[in-house]
């Protein structure tokens, strides 16, 4: 099964920043164990741009589609047999990256 990983930043009380020789170590490890399928960080919200072209022509806006202190800021795509797995891996992410992991199954 696979799992969206999401990381959660929080712009009031962000995640520490020297988190990346961890992370690629824990990157390296869900690599060797078959669980890594995709990862990548994401730029600040500010570089987002939300398009809706559900009407007679599409509308660009500036910046997230949800303004909020809290935002996704990072995400893997994990290979795992079952939920418990992925949220003891999610677990130790969270530590790894200092930040907040949501965990969805894709259907």
């Amino acid at each position: 099964m696979q799992y969206l990983v999401s990381v959660i930043d929080d712009k009031s009380n962000p995640g520490s920043t020297d988190r990346q020789p961890a992370i690629s170590v824990f990157n390296e490890r869900l690599i060797a164990e078959g669980h890594w399928v995709f990862a990548g960080g994401l730029a600040d919200t500010d570089a987002a741009t939300v398009i809706d072209n559900r009407g007679e022509q599409a509308v660009f806006s500036d910046g997230p589609f949800v303004e909020s202190k809290e935002y996704l800021a990072g995400l893997w795509v994990w290979e795992a047999p079952d939920l418990d797995v992925a949220l003891k891996l999610a677990a130790e992410a969270s530590k790894i990256c200092d930040r907040k992991i949501e965990v969805r199954p894709f259907q």
